[in-house]
């Protein structure tokens, strides 16, 4: 397969991470702002990617959520340190559709999707037992019964404008190709490192 394409060449990196990472290849940090224009970075799981971009799941209602919903935009970050590579990729922010966040939370654990209706996440707690609380209400709250996406939890989709590919090399030579689109087409660029 030919690795030109950056989304292409995403998937022949991705794939050689799968196999020489020893946990998580599919982590990346996830940059966002504030609408005051406070950046922060969290780690989170990459649950899918294609040409329309790459997708994670969240809770709507997190730092992360209100910070994307004021400014769309965000930075993702792969670092696969077995492989000495990493790749930056920036774009918009959209919404995956309700069926595609019923089907992926409907294939979590159901001690993953009662964490999701436990947790107020980024909100500030008093102590743990808060939080232990919140899963046994819920638990007892869906017993046995099927357990529905909350409305505040759902997928964000990345649409890349940019992918950077850097790879480690000696003396601090590193090797750094953009792809930037631009009108419908991507443009490949080389970086000094």
């Amino acid at each position: 397969m030919t690795c030109e394409h950056p989304i292409k060449k995403f998937s022949c990196w991705f794939e050689e991470a799968k196999k020489s990472e020893p946990e998580l290849p599919e982590a990346m940090s996830v940059s966002t702002v504030s609408a005051d224009g406070q950046p922060s970075s969290r780690m989170v799981l990459m649950k899918s990617y294609d040409q329309e971009g790459f997708v994670f799941f969240t809770n709507l209602e997190s730092r992360k959520g209100n910070e994307i919903y004021s400014t769309p935009k965000a930075a993702l970050l792969f670092y696969w340190k077995s492989l000495k590579r990493q790749v930056r990729i920036e774009g918009q922010i959209f919404p995956v559709s309700d069926e595609e966040a019923d089907a992926y939370f409907a294939s979590r654990p159901r001690g993953s999707q009662i964490g999701a209706w436990a947790s107020d996440q980024s909100r500030p707690m008093n102590d743990e037992s808060d939080l232990e609380q919140s899963v046994a209400s819920h638990t007892a709250k869906f017993a046995d019964s099927p357990i529905k996406r909350p409305p505040f939890w759902s997928g964000l989709r990345l649409k890349p404008q940019e992918l950077e590919f850097w790879q480690d090399r000696c003396f601090r030579l590193h090797l750094r190709e953009v792809y930037r689109l631009k009108e419908n087409k991507w443009n490949k660029t080389l970086l000094y490192p």
